[in-house]
């Protein structure tokens, strides 16, 4: 299995903001988060986004195919890069595509120095992150009555 990040162009983020509302369709159905689910997210505000100093959004390719997404923020300025969102098209969850393309970002930005957060309640993310080196912070963020977000950081 090979994966690599494709570095999105502007012309390519409606694709990419199509592929996120998918990818998160399922995660905004279950927890309604609809003020953080990127499957809430207009395209007007993954544009500002991707004009943001620092943010470079990325495809996930897998033998060809376009099997995800992920932002990669880094300010060069000493503070934690961070991952956010990064996303699995549902026909190719459960691959080892994950873990790829975050192998793959650290390759481009270097393994030290991340954060990231995600939904407690999602065990199957939580276990990707603690089995890549990424250690909870402690903070945990209250959502909603079914939802809180957990804080990693490595190294």
């Amino acid at each position: 299995m090979s994966v690599e990040l494709r570095k999105a162009e502007k012309e390519d983020m409606h694709k990419l903001w199509e592929m996120q509302v998918e990818a998160f369709k399922g995660l905004l159905d279950k927890y309604h988060d609809y003020d953080m689910n990127p499957a809430a997210e207009s395209y007007e505000r993954i544009l500002q986004k991707y004009d943001f100093g620092g943010t470079t959004y990325y495809f996930i390719v897998a033998d060809g195919t376009d099997v995800g997404g992920i932002r990669i923020i880094d300010k060069k300025d000493g503070s934690r890069k961070r991952i956010s969102p990064l996303w699995i098209m549902p026909e190719f969850r459960n691959k080892g595509y994950a873990q790829q393309a975050i192998f793959a970002a650290e390759q481009l930005y270097g393994i030290d120095n991340w954060k990231l957060d995600t939904i407690l309640q999602e065990e199957g993310n939580i276990h990707l992150y603690e089995k890549l080196g990424y250690k909870r912070t402690g903070k945990i963020e209250k959502i909603n009555d079914v939802m809180d977000i957990i804080y990693f950081e490595k190294n």
